[in-house]
């Protein structure tokens, strides 16, 4: 008997690799304030708490590279309760980046329901 444990957990880590800019990218386009890593985990696990799409440690990287593409900005501030935090920004880059993901998005996510739809 083969075990496809291994393929499940690769196949659902590539589909994330991508999925994950998407999110984080939108989160922070609805947010009227600036955000943290720990705070945007919180809100991700609230809205999906049985979706385990995205770990805490594989938010921070993405938070990082979507910063270093220019389409996020953060700054950081002294807290009261801790250490610093680093506080995200959607770009103006960031947005018109995840006006152009989210149609890629829909047509991927058409394509593939209609093809596995048969």
């Amino acid at each position: 008997m083969v075990d496809t444990s291994f393929a499940t957990r690769k196949f659902q880590k590539e589909l994330n690799a991508g999925t994950s800019s998407l999110v984080l990218l939108n989160v922070l386009s609805r947010s009227k304030e600036p955000m943290y890593g720990y705070q945007i985990a919180k809100l991700l696990e609230e809205n999906g708490p049985d979706l385990p799409l995205m770990k805490q440690g594989t938010l921070y990287p993405v938070l990082r590279s979507l910063e270093e593409n220019g389409l996020l900005s953060s700054v950081v501030e002294p807290s009261v309760s801790g250490p610093p935090r680093r506080y995200y920004t959607i770009t103006p880059e960031g947005h018109e980046a995840l006006k152009d993901w989210l149609e890629i998005w829909k047509q991927t996510k058409k394509f593939v329901d209609t093809i596995l739809k048969g």
